[in-house]
């Protein structure tokens, strides 16, 4: 019910019960500033936009604070933290809580109400794209993509010149000419980036050891868009989603291949719906049953921790495949880190967070691919090992950022399958 101004009264002195009060006590009757909003305003512009719905379903229980990984890194973050300033009436749109998610899914998986962050940050934040409220590193990989098919703004034309450059044996689905059983879709860090070609390689000689019938698209292959859905630009990932698909039809595609998790996620969950239905599978999982198919000539003696993307695990409920990889192979000693399967930390690339990471500094005490390396060095592993290829990258920089060069090494799991091989 709305306040009468009028009936405010400030009295140099009062006495109740006996007891004097001066006028810096009964000044708590003062009009205040949460008269002067609708509160149910700010809770209202999250929940009428469709996907946002659950945002007030959050009866406050607290339970997404402690697993947010945002949060444990000194981000003061979590889907209770933004419902308690909506119900302030602080605005989610404008503010820079809208971009800190990552998506991981943790504050989903501990949730017994199901506020469902994987739908409310993608649908507020594609009313933010539309109105132009997007942080700047991120409108730039937006605008890049589009250009180039690639976040990386790299030229579409040498999308696959990894496969020269890495001296591997692959073909292209164009020059193969013919249906094959599965088709690799390699991805863009996987094409582009140093690291990822290294692990692209070190797939491509595992691919042809087992025999595999497999083609790449090369230079017809585009972004999968999964991350930039998440970061709110829904016509760039349709648009993109559509071209994919129509490309694999092209080719009579069944089976897909995947490197990236996210990619996996965007095949799986979001293809179809436009049309686009496909069977995928990741490369770890496609490789765990066929290890005793490799002939191991190296022992490698390390001891490994593996870090489990938040898109094949969390997302996509397989955990087993790439710790079986890991102990198929001579010689590792597999070593879990504290946070570890369904409750395992995120690397921070999720959900736009790969081109947020100068955003996020001033939002954080440290980079999350900082606390997990922190963490995986405690364990007293040689290796850390990974399957996603934003993940080498951001752990290697953090690596070098927290002054662990030396005693750590990042890996992808494949690599570590190719030094075995020999």
């Amino acid at each position: 019910m709305p306040v009468d101004k009028s009936q405010i009264k400030e009295f140099e002195k009062a006495v109740v019960d006996g007891i004097e009060l001066t006028a810096d006590w009964n000044r708590m009757f003062d009009q205040r500033v949460v008269f002067d909003y609708d509160p149910n305003g700010a809770m209202d512009k999250v929940t009428d936009i469709p996907g946002g719905e659950s945002m007030g379903w959050c009866y406050q229980c607290g339970q997404c604070i402690p697993v947010c990984p945002v949060d444990i890194a000194g981000g003061d973050y979590g889907p209770l933290k933004i419902f308690r300033k909506l119900q302030q009436g602080i605005e989610l749109l404008p503010d820079p809580d809208l971009w800190k998610c990552t998506t991981c899914m943790n504050c989903l998986r501990v949730c017994p109400k199901a506020v469902n962050m994987i739908e409310i940050m993608p649908a507020t934040r594609e009313a933010a794209v539309l109105d132009a409220k997007v942080p700047k590193e991120l409108q730039d990989v937006f605008e890049s993509t589009f250009e180039y098919g690639n976040p990386l703004g790299e030229s579409p034309r040498k999308r696959a010149d990894w496969v020269t450059e890495t001296g591997s044996t692959v073909s292209t689905m164009k020059d193969l000419a013919r249906p094959v059983d599965m088709l690799w879709f390699v991805g863009s860090y996987p094409s582009y980036h140093a690291r990822g070609k290294d692990a692209s390689r070190a797939l491509a000689k595992v691919l042809n050891l087992l025999g595999a019938d497999f083609g790449i698209l090369g230079t017809e292959e585009k972004d999968d868009c999964d991350s930039f859905r998440l970061a709110g630009e829904t016509g760039l990932f349709e648009e993109f989603a559509e071209y994919n698909i129509k490309t694999f039809k092209k080719y009579k595609v069944k089976k897909i291949l995947l490197t990236d998790p996210h990619a996996l996620n965007a095949f799986r969950k979001e293809y179809p719906k436009l049309g686009g239905d496909f069977e995928v599978i990741h490369y770890s999982t496609f490789l765990a049953p066929l290890m005793d198919k490799l002939d191991f000539k190296k022992k490698l003696n390390y001891k490994v921790t593996f870090h489990d993307p938040c898109y094949l695990g969390r997302h996509n409920g397989e955990f087993d495949a790439p710790r079986n990889v890991l102990k198929a192979i001579p010689g590792i000693d597999l070593i879990e880190m504290g946070r570890c399967r369904e409750n395992s930390y995120c690397c921070g690339g999720g959900g736009g967070g790969m081109w947020l990471d100068g955003f996020m500094s001033d939002h954080v005490n440290e980079r999350l691919s900082e606390k997990r390396v922190r963490e995986a060095v405690e364990t007293g592993a040689d290796v850390l090992a990974v399957c996603c290829p934003y993940e080498v990258s951001r752990f290697e920089d953090a690596v070098k950022s927290t002054g662990n060069e030396g005693k750590l090494i990042v890996r992808d799991i494949v690599e570590l399958m190719e030094e075995a091989l020999g």
